[in-house]
């Protein structure tokens, strides 16, 4: 039966009540739904171009087990799920070695070539190859001052020795005066440039500690040793997430009063900046690194666009302390940080 006109104003009435207290009720969580939707859906790849399926090869001079390489990589997969994108992802500490999968990259003649360089050297004839066989190459991480003349559209990271400088300025405000620099990875011209950077600005005096950063026991025995036989150190500096708790348990066996800093960020590091185990960190935020890098090779494949204006584009350095981790520590257990 029609309802006349009185009727109807009340069935609207009850449907406009209805619908207001619907969305009262979701106001509150809806933020949080749609940021587990588009979680939800980058982890499914569902592709939202209609772009060519072009594979992209991302060769990196990490080691196994290293948890920054695997949030770099994390971005990089979730920005190839939503570009359209194949990726293809290899790895080896070994700059020979590393220098053969960007050979084996550029024989299978993928659209697009993401690479590290932290012995740019060894990278060096491999790199300019590829770029002239046509492939368009970003560098990501390591090598900023390389990129350019290797023939890289751009590069993506932080600049090591700013980041360098932002460590020495932070431990002359924390009142530091004797400092060890951890490198775990000898040849690796980031890492020095990150001590070389913090010794410019530090106040105090900074020598650099070479360790095998492959054999972590190894690690902790070296820094302990350094600890024992100078108790004046008041701080140690790691150039690596992983290696931060390494160098805790170490000044804890020790009985030093040293403060334990690092370069990068995972939830190992969160938890210890929030708990007081260490100082600070230098968050240089890898999964950026990755997830731009692929962007940044499809916008040129698309749309011929590069970033950078002849520079890097610059990630980091951020410095995060016990009151900023809180923050952070909910990225950091899902691996984006």
């Amino acid at each position: 039966m029609a309802l006349g006109w009185t009727g109807a104003r009340v069935v609207g009435a009850v449907l406009a009540a209805a619908l207001a207290a619907s969305l009262a009720g979701c106001s509150s969580t809806g933020g949080k739904r749609a940021e587990e939707r588009a979680e939800r859906e980058a982890q499914a790849g569902r592709a939202t171009v209609s772009t060519p399926r072009w594979t992209f090869a991302m060769v990196t001079h990490a080691g196994d087990g290293d948890t920054f390489w695997d949030i770099v990589q994390k971005g990089a997969k979730e920005a190839a799920a939503k570009d359209n994108i194949n990726f293809v992802y290899s790895h080896d500490d070994q700059a020979q070695q590393q220098a053969q999968y960007v050979q084996n990259a550029i024989d299978q003649k993928v659209d697009g070539l993401i690479v590290s360089l932290a012995k740019p050297e060894a990278m060096k004839d491999v790199v300019t190859k590829a770029v002239k066989a046509g492939i368009p190459v970003i560098t990501v991480n390591s090598g900023s001052a390389q990129s350019k003349r290797f023939g890289a559209l751009t590069h993506i990271g932080q600049d090591e020795a700013i980041a360098g400088e932002a460590v020495g300025t932070e431990l002359n405000a924390r009142g530091r005066k004797k400092a060890v620099c951890v490198l775990h990875e000898q040849g690796n011209v980031g890492h020095e440039q990150r001590c070389a950077g913090a010794k410019k600005t530090f106040a105090g005096t900074m020598e650099n500690l070479y360790v095998e950063g492959t054999n972590m026991p190894a690690v902790q025995s070296a820094i302990q040793a350094k600890l024992q036989a100078d108790r004046s150190v008041d701080a140690v500096v790691t150039l690596g997430a992983p290696f931060a708790p390494t160098a805790v348990k170490a000044k804890e066996q020790v009985g030093s009063k040293a403060e334990v800093d690092t370069f990068d960020l995972n939830a190992a590091v969160a938890r210890d900046l929030q708990s007081g185990a260490l100082g600070f960190a230098v968050d240089q935020q890898p999964y950026l690194q990755g997830y731009e890098a692929v962007d940044l090779l499809w916008l040129y494949r698309y749309n011929a666009d590069v970033l950078g204006g002849g520079g890097p584009v610059l990630t980091g350095p951020q410095i995060v302390t016990g009151g900023q981790a809180q923050e952070l520590l909910r990225y950091a257990e899902r691996g984006t940080r």
